[in-house]
């Protein structure tokens, strides 16, 4: 039997292993932790149950449609949530913004007083974006001249003009007369880690993956997304090998040897690498050809995450929660042009016991306060969270009107070096390169090596990007470019 090693067990991993032992791959999985998923993990502590990663559930059909590939099956459901997020801001303006178009539309119109026109025109627009573009630039390898030759991608040529490359998304929202609603939109930068200040106008498509298609929420949370996957996994077969670290990826004649780890060395007919690309050439393919304009790319932001177990309730709050900066300039150009955290940031707070009444105990609340940060340039990290966590509580006590110090009972921290000693990130980059410019989706590394026969690479610092959907969807490039084993 055809034997298959998948370097990583994040998600991009998972996805990649189930696809190929259904291809008819022996398929094994080397993971140095102690666990699978990734940033898609967890942790419970004095009583709270808090995700760790990713908080947001879009296309949810990319996950059912793995569980599918087999008849054996894992429970795995997840619900519908009407509300995408609840804003806010200083200055007493909140928001609950339904995630549909049309209670989107309604409710917007009347809070910032903007023409449904607009809206509608807008989101209009996102939609035939995201329509003319995802075939190709999230379905397709960006790196294959067949991808060029087909009706999506001349249609997608054919409508360019349409898809604001030239502008900046800050440029595309400044068409909205109201200054918070111009924010709101902006903030979807965020969703690949770039700045709505640089980022290309065609990431205006972003909010229609969630006012078009919908928000969800995975019974168990988040973490039950990865979980779920790993299961079936091991339920068709697939072989995890945890505490054991890949130390080089073998070749013989520039075609996959196997790898080698810590405790052993493996053959394999190939391997698809789930690490982020940067440490991938910098330690486990020390003598081959780096790509290096790929590997020179501006990296993604990172975060600064605090999980507080909050002795109360809070009625006002719902699963998704933003704290707008006053001054959303300033706060991009600190992150990625100071490489530093702004004083006033904008802070999300993602509460799952509304959903799951068993991450807390009783009368309580499992908060995790997260604001968008550079990356790990050598910062001194301990005086920045010291000073961040002071800014947030009072960017919190200040908007909502509470007193918010007093009721933290228990409190974990992640920086940008522990997502980077955890998951291998380069600098600590929630979405490895950063979308900053109209070319960035063409300078992602290849879902195949170029000078490997038989490597493959899949996971957020690849095409077609970060997060969930991306992540999965990398997979689904790189097993439709792998044949069935023989």
């Amino acid at each position: 039997m055809a034997v298959a090693i998948v370097i990583g067990a994040g998600i991009g991993g998972l996805a990649a292993a189930l696809r190929l032992q259904h291809k008819g791959y022996q398929t094994t999985v080397i993971e140095k932790n102690n666990y699978a998923g990734g940033k898609l993990h967890a942790i419970e502590q004095d009583g709270y149950r808090f995700d760790l990663g990713p908080s947001l559930f879009t296309l949810p059909h990319l996950v059912d449609e793995l569980h599918d590939l087999f008849e054996e099956s894992v429970d795995f459901d997840y619900d519908s949530h009407p509300t995408a997020c609840h804003y806010f801001w200083e200055d007493g303006t909140c928001f609950k913004a339904p995630s549909t178009i049309d209670g989107f539309v309604k409710e917007a119109s009347q809070t910032f007083d903007e023409p449904t026109r607009n809206l509608t025109s807008y989101l209009e627009r996102s939609k035939k974006k995201y329509e003319l573009t995802s075939k190709l630039f999230l379905e397709k390898s960006l790196h294959r001249w067949q991808t060029y030759l087909s009706k999506d991608t001349l249609k997608a040529i054919l409508n360019i003009s349409k898809l604001g490359i030239s502008n900046t998304l800050d440029k595309d929202n400044s068409t909205f007369d109201s200054p918070k609603l111009q924010q709101l939109f902006n903030r979807y930068a965020t969703y690949n880690g770039s700045s709505p200040y640089q980022t290309p106008g065609i990431m205006s498509m972003i909010p229609y993956l969630e006012l078009g298609l919908g928000t969800y929420y995975p019974q168990g949370g988040m973490h039950r997304i990865s979980q779920s996957l790993y299961e079936l996994a091991v339920k068709v077969g697939v072989e995890f090998r945890f505490r054991e670290s890949v130390t080089s990826i073998d070749q013989s004649n520039n075609k996959i040897a196997g790898v080698t780890t810590d405790k052993s060395q493996y053959k394999a007919d190939l391997v698809v690498c789930n690490m982020d690309v940067f440490p991938t050439y910098e330690k486990l393919l020390l003598k081959a050809k780096k790509p290096q304009k790929t590997l020179d790319q501006e990296r993604s932001s990172s975060a600064l995450i605090f999980y507080w177990g909050i002795n109360s309730k809070h009625k006002q709050l719902d699963l998704h929660n933003i704290l707008f900066s006053e001054d959303y300039p300033a706060e991009f150009n600190a992150i990625f042009k100071e490489k530093t955290l702004f004083d006033d940031p904008t802070v999300y707070i993602n509460i799952t016991s509304k959903l799951t009444p068993g991450d807390a105990p009783d009368g309580k609340e499992n908060w995790f306060v997260m604001i968008n940060s550079p990356g790990d340039y050598g910062q001194d990290w301990e005086a920045l969270v010291k000073q961040a966590r002071k800014n947030i509580i009072a960017k919190i006590n200040r908007t909502l009107n509470v007193d918010i110090e007093p009721l933290i009972e228990t409190e974990y921290i992640l920086t940008p070096q522990g997502i980077e000693e955890n998951t291998s990130s380069y600098r600590g980059a929630l979405y490895g390169a950063a979308s900053n410019n109209k070319f960035a989706a063409f300078l992602r590394h290849p879902n195949f090596n170029s000078n490997i026969k038989n490597l493959y690479h899949v996971g957020g610092s690849v095409h077609p990007g970060g997060g969930i959907p991306l992540s999965i969807l990398s997979a689904r490039i790189a097993a439709d470019l792998i044949p069935d084993a023989q």
